[in-house]
């Protein structure tokens, strides 16, 4: 016997299976059943945060496609991984404790606050557990990596140490975006990840030059609070620039700016080229700062553009990376009156947080009270943030630690020539380009809570790079083992010896970037090189990874950049991107806006196979999906029910008629066509979707399912053979019905079972009595079982059932009005004429006609498309609408076959084809046609008093079956029919009452007043009831 289907909630009865998972160690086995390695690598997830429904796309790729692969025959390693480090760790942990900045960290103790910060990161570890294994997710989460493990931490040292062996990390002083709020510089890769879209005041300044009175360059800026640390201008050496009187003012601009800064009113009184400028000198624009060396003059460099402003800036070298260069190129002074924590340290602002937008309109008042200002201007710029806390960002000159990655640039380029992206353009395009125009990465962070920079350094100038714990214990000073913990601010008290000069060396204090954590996490996963050499050889590199488009500027850089160096190539090979989860209008999901979904409500009010398969069927993944929960409603509905409503139809006929298809096999030879035209379609389903598989397309592979289910299976195979499973007799045609049912639904769960795993195994355990789907081989495409001529007579059909059903529709004949009949083109005979029993009884006619001339039942009208034909024809297109009108059938039936007729315009033989006419379709009294293409079907839509009364038995026999269901009465049991109506009910059923017993399962029909609810049938209003025979 088959089992029903559970009947529980579907949150529940998927939370059991799962729990049957986890008891049955199903992922486990399905690692130990399998021996060739496909290699996965999980990113890091942080568990401070609650998952959100975002995580749920992400971990649905990787989880289907491991799925897959498993499937197929591979040893998948799913190992979980917790990026534990970092600032956004110390930024919960200051938020819970009050803190506002570095100071309090330290006066709390570092110590202490490390230990809150290893603490924090668990905060939500059981609820990412429990949101992992809700929605079906097989991934090992007894034995994770977790970035804070002194294993984990050594392998960071090793490859450290050997960047600093092969001479690639330096010290530098370089303008760092720099976050005052955190307290650390950016890479970046991180900067890119956080732009926003801000209004700032920009300001025109006047600088006075010296040599000239009443002269002044005009400056523009959007950071007016650098302005106290300016020490030069620069100009473009090849623009023309201009000075022009205006306002009895002398004021020189670039020339292509001069209207939009002076406006019309200026009279141009000089011309010179941006290099003519040089080196003139101005008066130190705020005199609040001194210099130590020459300032105040005009430089050249060639990024001043001309796009906007007034093609003249402001240099200020300790706050941008282009100033810096200008500074370093002329030996200018480095004016740096901010501290790291952002606010002024000198002049009139002192103590004033520099990025504070009250004090930007405090600066420009000050400039319009001292006759500083020229204009103000307020303008939408995209600046960067903080990814973390949101601050903007200052560009700050700051020494860090550097790896020269550009050093590595064309390796790494040629790495990621190797790699598959999906879809590709991410790869080629965005990290691509991003790769093109990388920068050194900029490592160490003055901050606590992350991996160590093993460097020690000595006042003599000696550097010492650690790269292991044995290294540092045959080094230390003090008294160390194996048990030490290499965090601030143990790592901090040890000291080794100066090899040079023998004096005590101390560790720098910073700790590094915490994607360079998450890029060593091929490595450091498994404690390599210290130990798993073998493991780690059968998992590098790794044959797909998966995150979000955000990760190519994060993840996939790091990862690629520590691979390419340690291993000489790409750490992946296939990279899956998606594209973000927006809501269902198309705007960026937040709390603040209301609009961000919560996942564990999500699951437990559709559960996780609906949620799973609409993500995917929603939109490609590398689009944005814009989530709604009426498109979750709508797969329950249209794959869910369909595919369960097929199992319960087989699994109820099958146990009626004690039938087992594992027990008996019918011969391919004695299937019916229908049969063999599942399977074909099956097999063909089977490759496409495996071939979709392959290239990541899950959206093409769930689209594809969806409709086979619905459209194949469902909605033809199985409605058009019920009366072969309702048969009396075990004939070897219901054998074969039941053998193919059984064959392709088993298929189809395997199909399915990577993506929605609880279904999946509900509906393959109950068919097959196995363990698990998930335990079971991927279906494969047998090119033999590929039939094209039945594939091509059954979809003709299924097309012209559609056209005649429109057809219907068109003069409002319901499906279940017979008709007398419907009318075929004659060429279609030879291929699907042993299939007009199918027809008859799917369009509910008595007669198939197949014509050779249609036009016997429609009227052609041909005219000239004017789109195209206007043109060629010009004064002749009247000529050619009046031939049009003398076409002969076989010159429409030509056109309409998508042929070409020869027509004479104008003494000239032209060539007419399909797209330069428009044939438009009417059909004669009597009739009604429906056409697609070159296929046309045509209704005899006369009805004789028969045909009416068979319509009203017809409506009779569904109006039972309905209240046969809602009685709930079994698919066997026996029925009275009692009613109540007038003659016209009694003379339309007089010669149909075999009929409707026969198919309502009635061994009566019995007259009998107040017979139960009013029901219209046609027109004629009937009283009807139901009861079952009782022995």
């Amino acid at each position: 016997m088959f089992k029903e289907l559970s009947k529980e909630k579907i949150h529940v009865a998927e939370e059991k299976r799962m729990q049957r998972f986890l008891d049955d160690h199903i992922l486990q086995k399905s690692i130990d059943n399998r021996e060739k390695y496909f290699v996965f690598y999980d990113g890091p997830a942080t568990a401070n945060g609650m998952p959100g429904i975002h995580h749920m796309l992400a971990k649905l790729l990787k989880d289907s496609i491991c799925k897959y692969k498993t499937m197929q025959g591979y040893k998948v390693i799913r190992k979980v991984g917790w990026d534990t480090h970092g600032l956004p760790v110390e930024v919960q942990v200051e938020k819970e404790l009050g803190f506002s900045g570095k100071n309090d960290i330290e006066k709390y103790g570092i110590k202490e606050f490390n230990e809150k910060c290893r603490e924090s990161v668990w905060k939500n570890e059981k609820a990412f557990r429990d949101f992992t294994n809700k929605m079906g997710q097989f991934i090992d989460l007894e034995d994770p990596y977790i970035t804070y493990q002194n294993d984990y931490i050594e392998t960071e040292w090793w490859i450290l140490k050997k960047f600093f062996d092969e001479g690639y990390i330096y010290d530098g002083l370089k303008i760092l975006p720099y976050c005052p709020r955190c307290g650390t510089g950016l890479a970046s890769h991180e900067v890119a990840q956080g732009y926003k879209e801000i209004s700032v005041n920009t300001v025109t300044v006047p600088f006075q030059l010296k040599d000239e009175d009443n002269t002044y360059l005009l400056i523009w800026t959007t950071t007016p609070w650098t302005l106290i640390s300016n020490v030069a201008a620069c100009v473009n050496p090849q623009e023309k620039y201009v000075k022009c009187l205006s306002r009895g003012h002398y004021f020189i601009v670039a020339e292509k700016l001069a209207h939009q800064v002076l406006g019309d009113d200026f009279e141009v009184v000089e011309e010179y080229l941006g290099k003519d400028l040089e080196y003139r000198e101005y008066e130190q624009f705020l005199p609040f700062l001194k210099v130590n060396k020459k300032a105040f003059y005009i430089t050249c460099a060639d990024y001043v553009t001309m796009e906007d402003g007034t093609g003249i800036v402001h240099i200020a070298p300790a706050f941008g990376q282009d100033d810096y260069e200008v500074g370093l190129k002329y030996d200018l002074p480095v004016l740096n009156p901010v501290d790291e924590g952002g606010c002024y340290t000198d002049g009139p602002w002192k103590g004033r947080l520099v990025v504070d937008s009250d004090l930007e309109l405090e600066i420009i008042k000050y400039l319009a009270s001292e006759d500083k200002l020229f204009k103000k201007q307020k303008m939408e710029h995209n600046y960067p943030h903080c990814w973390r806390c949101k601050t903007p960002l200052v560009y700050y000159s700051k020494p860090s630690l550097y790896i020269k990655t550009t050093a590595l640039k064309d390796k790494i380029i040629e790495a990621n020539k190797t790699v598959h992206w999906f879809p590709d353009y991410v790869g080629e395009k965005r990290f691509g380009n991003w790769l093109d125009t990388m920068n050194d990465w900029a490592i160490s962070r003055n901050r606590y809570w992350g991996t160590p920079i093993p460097l020690w350094r000595c006042s003599c100038g000696h550097d010492e790079m650690i790269g292991s714990r044995k290294e540092l214990i045959e080094k230390s000073i003090e008294k160390i083992d194996e048990s030490i913990e290499l965090h601030r601010p143990y790592v901090d008290d040890i000291h080794i010896k100066c090899p040079v000069c023998g004096k005590e060396m101390t560790r720098v204090k910073d700790v590094i970037d915490c994607w360079f954590d998450s890029g060593s996490m091929p490595f450091a996963q498994y404690h390599y090189p210290f130990e798993n050499k073998e493991l780690f050889d059968s998992q590098f590199p790794a044959d797909f990874i998966s995150e979000g488009i955000d990760q190519t500027r994060g993840w996939f850089y790091s990862l690629i950049v520590i691979s390419t160096f340690v291993m000489g190539c790409s750490p992946y090979k296939n990279v899956l991107v998606n594209d973000l989860l927006l809501d269902k209008y198309g705007q960026k999901m937040h709390k603040s806006k209301g609009n961000a979904v919560e996942p564990f409500s999500i699951l437990e009010k559709y559960g996780a196979d609906a949620t799973r398969w609409y993500m995917l069927y929603a939109s490609p993944v590398w689009t944005p999906l814009k989530f709604d929960e009426d498109g979750i409603k709508e797969v329950q509905s249209k794959f869910f029910n369909t595919l369960k409503n097929t199992y319960t139809f087989f699994q109820l006929y099958a146990n009626t008629d004690h039938i087992d298809p594992r027990e008996f096999k019918v011969k391919y030879k004695d299937l019916d066509e229908i049969d063999k035209w599942l399977l074909s379609k099956y097999h063909k389903l089977v490759h496409y979707v495996t071939n979709a598989m392959d290239e990541y397309d899950l959206n093409k592979a769930v689209k594809l399912i969806n409709y086979f289910v619905n459209e194949d299976l469902s909605n033809w195979y199985i409605r058009r053979n019920r009366r072969r499973f309702w048969e009396s007799e075990m004939t070897t045609s219901k054998k074969a019905v039941y053998q193919t049912t059984y064959e392709v639904l088993v298929g189809v769960c395997l199909l399915i079972a990577p993506i929605v795993p609880f279904v999946a195994d509900e509906i393959y355990v109950n068919l097959t009595g196995e363990e698990s789907v998930h335990l079971a081989d991927y279906p494969q495409y047998d090119k033999k079982m590929i039939q094209e001529t039945i594939e091509k007579k059954m979809d003709l059909v299924r097309e012209l059932i559609s056209l005649g059903r429109n057809a219907r529709e068109e003069v409002k004949i319901k499906v279940r009005q017979p008709l007398s009949e419907v009318i075929l083109d004659g060429k279609n005979e030879v291929l699907i004429g042993d299939l007009v029993q199918l027809i008859k009884e799917e369009l509910n006619v008595k007669t198939v006609t197949f014509a050779s001339d249609l036009s016997v039942y429609m009227n052609f009208e041909v005219k000239p498309n004017f789109k195209i034909c206007g043109k060629m024809f010009g004064p002749h297109i009247k000529e050619f609408q009046q031939k049009l009108t003398t076409l002969s059938d076989e010159d429409i039936a030509t056109l309409n076959d998508n042929g070409s007729i020869k027509m004479e315009i104008d003494h000239e033989e032209v060539e007419v084809v399909p797209e330069m006419v428009e044939i438009r379709i009417s059909s004669k009294e009597g009739f009604n046609a429906s056409h697609e293409g070159n296929q046309f079907i045509v209704l005899n839509t006369t009805l004789t008093e028969e045909l009416l009364h068979e319509g009203v038995v017809r409506e009779l026999i569904s109006k039972v079956q309905n209240l046969r269901k809602t009685k709930d009465f079994e698919i066997t049991d026996r029925i009275h029919i009692f009613y109540q109506a007038n003659d016209e009910f009694e003379e339309a059923i007089h010669d149909f009452k075999e009929l409707i017993q026969e198919e309502t399962l009635a061994v009566s029909m019995e007259s009998k007043e107040n017979s139960g609810e009013v029901y219209s049938l046609n027109g004629i209003y009937v009283q009807f009831d139901i009861e079952k025979v009782t022995q």
